[in-house]
């Protein structure tokens, strides 16, 4: 059963990120707005569902800027952020019928079909927009989701927007990983960290949007996910938990790898309808590495599936922690090769798991 959480610009609710909504407010009240905000964190955890509750609260609470709070009937300072979903201000703005805000998105290419980046042609025109007097008496304001998804030219069309900031204008970036975007666009933003909420919150949370499945399961899968309530969800979708015993089940031989069972598991991901859970599966394996890795440089790691623990230790003591993570930047790249030009699924499953024998075999 596919499961997905709210839109970010049709969900009023955002638990766990109190103070990054703190921080904004702080700034709101105080007339300290910076006039760019890059909203960080990993995917799925809420940056841009944030990056609309502060917009519709800018749009809200813009007119009744100068009044003078608690002054003829002027509100006293917010103290949060949410709008309840049935004002007509929450309406328009997911419907993109505000005429203040801009949101930017990957577009669609000429045959119709959605780009891997945002490209020049989709900020086009955003220097113009909010250099016009807001229409609707308070302030213009342009959502990015998300700022590192931008190709170089896209990127230096924003950078121009930073360096001459209109008056009465605010742009919101969501920014999955800043390593990825130009230094000097993260030195011109005020920047909002979020981190992957709390375990048992995130349980609750999945409890919320997907009650079928069982508690102990929305663990696994919210830490599979890393935290982010979003992928978790996605992994429901994907069969991703199942994939991972699975390749834990296999991993438990290693060194000595039971091949008939791994060629019967590449052989179904080979087949024309195992491309997602052959894509789910690259995931999900480079992610395991990523946390043996972490595990060896005594970083804590929990255990998805019981017994994983003792695996990693096993594979640690086997070979040195610089060997795993080359292996980690080897099959990142064979998995990103082998969807770009096609390579065969079942080939490159094998060679996955037959690296991982190698090396624990010394």
């Amino acid at each position: 059963m596919s499961v997905e959480l709210p839109e970010p610009r049709n969900n009023p609710h955002l638990e766990g990120h109190d103070e990054a909504e703190q921080a904004f407010l702080g700034a709101w009240n105080t007339k300290r707005l910076a006039h760019a905000w890059l909203l960080t964190g990993p995917k799925g955890i809420g940056k841009a569902t944030l990056a609309y509750r502060i917009a519709r609260f800018v749009l809200d609470q813009g007119r009744f800027e100068g009044q003078g709070a608690g002054l003829f009937g002027a509100p006293p300072p917010p103290t949060s952020l949410f709008m309840a979903p049935e004002e007509p201000l929450f309406h328009r703005i997911s419907m993109g019928g505000h005429l203040d805000c801009k949101v930017v998105e990957r577009g669609v290419n000429d045959q119709g079909k959605p780009r891997t980046e945002i490209v020049v042609e989709d900020v086009r025109g955003l220097g113009q927009f909010l250099s016009l007097t807001p229409a609707e008496g308070g302030w213009r304001l342009v959502i990015v989701d998300a700022v590192d998804e931008m190709n170089r030219s896209a990127a230096n069309a924003i950078l121009k927007l930073l360096e001459e900031p209109p008056a009465r204008s605010l742009l919101l970036l969501v920014c999955h990983q800043p390593g990825r975007i130009l230094p000097t666009i993260r030195s011109r933003c005020r920047r909002l960290a979020l981190s992957p909420l709390p375990e048992d919150l995130s349980v609750r949370l999945m409890g919320r949007y997907a009650p079928e499945i069982p508690s102990e399961e929305a663990r696994s899968l919210i830490r599979l996910a890393e935290g982010s309530l979003g992928r978790a969800l996605d992994l429901h979708a994907e069969g991703g938990l199942g994939l991972y015993r699975e390749m834990i089940d296999l991993l438990k031989a290693v060194p000595r790898m039971d091949i008939p069972a791994l060629h019967a598991f590449g052989d179904r991901l080979s087949r024309a309808d195992g491309a997602m859970a052959f894509q789910t599966l690259s995931n999900l394996f480079s992610g395991w590495l990523a946390r043996l890795a972490r595990q060896g440089g005594g970083g804590r790691v929990a255990e998805v599936v019981t017994g994983e623990g003792e695996i990693m230790a096993r594979l640690l003591a086997r070979s040195s922690l610089d060997r795993w993570v080359e292996l980690w930047e080897k099959l990142n790249h064979q998995f990103q090769r082998a969807e770009a030009v096609h390579l065969d699924r079942k080939q490159v499953v094998l060679s996955a798991f037959l690296s991982v024998e190698k090396i624990a075999a010394g």
